[in-house]
């Protein structure tokens, strides 16, 4: 992997060395830090309970409010990423939550993708009756989101590659629209991760992670995190709540978010998690390799069937292809979805499958299959579905890291023995 991440050293390394040398804290020698499973922490003095409380010393005191070992992995992330720092969240929705709920109020608007995550879409839809409305661009470009921006917009959000779209976003070309009428952009790239991409590099102002995918890679614990590029002024752009804030600087978005919404809501990692993140992440490189390269020779396997429609931006004739190239590196991530002509033989060839697992999940070491339209998407509208991708005989498959021969022969014969 050619790119190179800017330690906390200030050395430059590849990928794979960053993720084992770029660590966060640890101590008494701890290749990694450990497990602070505590709700509290003790201080020698009244008085230094109160410093640290009030952010005047350094510590900790409540680990709904900080503990090291979610401090590390928030560290570590922000390295990955390029970002001025990280607050870890206790799922990829409630990071997706504190995201916007931290720049917004009663009143504003957010422009999004039509093709979100069905979990996301959802909870637009329950921000609704607090006076906080999405606009909806059918795929998000500098073309589509120009015109919905008024004066109420406070916010582009989009998944970098949709799930499970699958279509994948400019974000050059789209950051320059955002930062043309005052707007940040919120990128979830969950699906693409930084191996593939880091999208402050091409202009985005904050990252979102749903970790419990592919930064923790096996799928044993539910998390979220919130990158900080610190590029966007946010007080100088006159959103609401943050002149107390402007004093923190560059840091001031993070600011805000650790001592307010995040913090009152309870929305906190739990150290355990956090602990089962980091010894996750540290292969992310090798598996995305692995993941991305299995993706692309089953889509190119599925693309000789013509019974079959493949949608993998991988493949030549696709229509995100080019801008993989440009900016994703030639990988296209390590989802693809097919189409089987009908609902029947969707079931039929998810049933007959022997090594995939049918589970909602993605970013598991482990292939998994599920049938969007009955499960992710049961509970949004006929168009929200045809927006996303989503029809009664899509399956989505999230690539895992088996030997390909594996997975070609598993999926030929569930294909045949679904017709």
């Amino acid at each position: 992997m050619p790119v190179k991440i800017n330690s906390t050293g200030g050395d430059f390394m590849k990928f794979n060395t960053s993720l084992l040398h770029s660590n966060g804290s640890s101590s008494k020698g701890a290749t990694i830090t450990p497990i602070y499973q505590v709700s509290a922490f003790a201080h020698e003095s009244a008085e230094k309970l109160e410093k640290v409380f009030n952010n005047k010393a350094s510590g900790y005191a409540y680990s709904r409010i900080g503990n090291p070992s979610v401090d590390a992995f928030e560290q570590r992330m922000s390295v990955l990423e390029g970002g001025i720092g990280a607050v870890a969240c206790a799922s990829g929705m409630a990071a997706v939550t504190m995201s916007l709920l931290n720049i917004l109020s009663a009143g504003d608007e957010i422009i999004a993708g039509s093709g979100l995550f069905g979990g996301t879409i959802d909870l637009f839809r329950d921000l609704e009756p607090f006076g906080i409305t999405a606009r909806y661009a059918g795929t998000v470009t500098a073309e589509t989101v120009e015109p919905l921006i008024n004066s109420k917009t406070k916010a582009v959000f989009t998944e970098l590659i949709g799930n499970p779209k699958l279509d994948i976003v400019d974000i050059k070309k789209v950051a320059e629209v955002c930062h043309s009428h005052g707007l940040p952009l919120i990128i979830d790239s969950t699906t693409a991760t930084p191996y593939l991409i880091r999208p402050f590099e091409y202009g985005a102002d904050i990252v979102v992670h749903s970790t419990s995918k592919y930064i923790n890679g096996g799928g044993n614990s539910i998390s979220g995190v919130i990158i900080d590029s610190g590029n966007f002024n946010f007080a100088k752009a006159g959103y609401k709540g943050f002149e107390e804030y402007k004093k923190f600087g560059r840091s001031a978005y993070l600011a805000k978010l650790r001592g307010s919404i995040w913090r009152n809501t309870g929305a906190c990692l739990s150290p355990f998690n956090a602990f089962m993140n980091s010894v996750g992440m540290e292969t992310l490189g090798l598996r995305m390799e692995r993941c991305c390269y299995n993706a692309q020779k089953l889509a190119e396997f599925f693309s000789n069937d013509s019974s079959i429609e493949v949608n993998y931006p991988g493949l030549p004739d696709n229509p995100y292809h080019e801008l993989v190239q440009e900016q994703l590196k030639g990988m296209a991530g390590a989802i693809l979805t097919i189409r089987t002509g009908s609902k029947e033989r969707a079931f039929r060839l998810i049933n007959n499958l022997k090594y995939a697992l049918i589970a909602t999940n993605i970013g598991d070491v482990r292939t998994l299959v599920i049938h969007p339209d009955s499960t992710i998407y049961t509970h949004g509208s006929k168009e929200a579905r045809i927006n996303a991708g989503v029809y009664e005989d899509t399956i989505r498959i999230s690539v895992g890291i088996e030997d390909i021969e594996d997975l070609i022969a598993d999926f030929g014969q569930a294909a045949e023995r679904s017709k």
